[in-house]
């Protein structure tokens, strides 16, 4: 019997592109001899639509046509998650990037609704999502990471002159100014003095009411892959070389420029370092199932933690499913892997008692 999959895809987020591209080529890896796919598309106004094509090109998400069924719900009801005889699906992935999908409003949801989904839970994903509260967490975790400083948009509309001093005071320059709840390199700035640090606030300020400032390290920019529940894996480490300053939306999603080294030209003892760490701040944050640990590593083998990404990009070009590959996990394996590990995951939950 085929497993009943719920692809959730599209969102209410500046990253709803990006899930596009993820959504499609998971449907076009997916053994549909294996798996029933049910799309379930979140337009940007927020609006649920299930049952529309999910079929196009990866490379031009413009041209990808959504069309409504006779049996689509155009608005949240549980019958999205429904076939048309009423069966529950077997399991539903996420495939949501940012706010309102990776941040873990939409884990809640499925977790009332008693349904096995891919990847992090509520805590994992939100704690996550908050580049804040992320780096306080892996604080308290002793894990190594660089110099920051946060602000709220009141207090910057109050008095913008004092937290720029502050920024000043405690990073300096260069420094980078990233807006804290939103992934994909989306409204990040670099700055080298003070009309630039001040036009990077306006541009993060209008991305989220929060953001983060973080020092500016000479270091290279590595990646590590960790993947199970309660007993994850490592992946190889890859190295990010950016043309230009550093790793932007643009670079990222757009121009492809960018080198991706796989596996990076790293040490034994430093792969042990990142490893190490990686299941540190994957533990610390309660993950499951999938996680990308971002670092910085220095000329003298210092590992500092920058970021772990909860939901990262997931076509076959990006990091996380290349890493596997060079891993020796192909992307359909990594997919299947995922679902049964969310399946495995929601099994565990039943076994807990809510009553006494």
């Amino acid at each position: 019997m085929k497993t009943k999959l719920g692809l959730l895809y599209g969102g209410k987020s500046a990253e709803h592109k990006v899930s596009l591209r993820t959504a499609l080529a998971v449907n076009k890896a997916l053994d549909h001899t294996k798996f029933e796919i049910y799309p379930i598309y979140i337009t940007e106004k927020g609006e649920w639509i299930k049952g529309g094509q999910l079929n196009g090109p990866v490379e031009k998400i413009e041209d990808l046509q959504f069309s409504q069924t006779a049996s689509s719900e155009s608005a949240f009801s549980s019958k999205l998650f429904q076939t048309e005889d009423g069966k529950t699906f077997d399991v539903i992935f996420p495939l949501l990037h940012g706010p309102n999908g990776e941040d873990g409003t939409v884990q809640g949801l499925l977790e009332i609704l008693n349904l096995p989904y891919v990847g992090n839970g509520v805590l994992a994903s939100s704690a996550g999502m908050d580049k804040v509260v992320m780096k306080n967490i892996f604080a308290h975790a002793g894990l190594d990471q660089v110099q920051y400083v946060s602000f709220i948009k009141s207090e910057w509309n109050e008095k913008p002159e004092s937290t720029y001093d502050q920024v000043e005071k405690e990073l300096g320059y260069p420094c980078f100014v990233k807006p804290a709840n939103l992934g994909s390199s989306v409204g990040i700035s670099k700055c080298v003095n003070r009309a630039e640090l001040e036009k990077a606030f306006q541009e993060a300020f209008q991305f989220d009411r929060k953001v983060i400032v973080e020092e500016g390290v000479t270091a290279r920019e590595v990646e590590i892959a960790v993947l199970g529940n309660d007993d994850p894996k490592c992946s190889v480490v890859g190295e990010i070389v950016p043309k230009e300053d550093f790793y932007d939306y643009k670079a990222k999603y757009e121009d492809g420029d960018t080198a991706l080294i796989i596996p990076a030209k790293i040490s034994e003892e430093e792969y042990k370092t990142l490893s190490e760490m990686a299941l540190k701040a994957f533990k610390a944050l309660d993950c499951s199932g999938l996680v990308r640990a971002d670092f910085f590593l220095t000329k003298d083998g210092r590992a500092m933690i920058n970021e772990v990404n909860t939901m990262p990009g997931f076509t076959p070009v990006s990091m996380f499913p290349l890493l596997w590959k060079h891993t020796e996990v192909e992307y359909p394996q990594l997919i299947e892997t995922l679902v049964q590990l969310g399946i495995e995951r929601h099994k565990e939950k039943q076994t807990i008692k809510y009553t006494f």
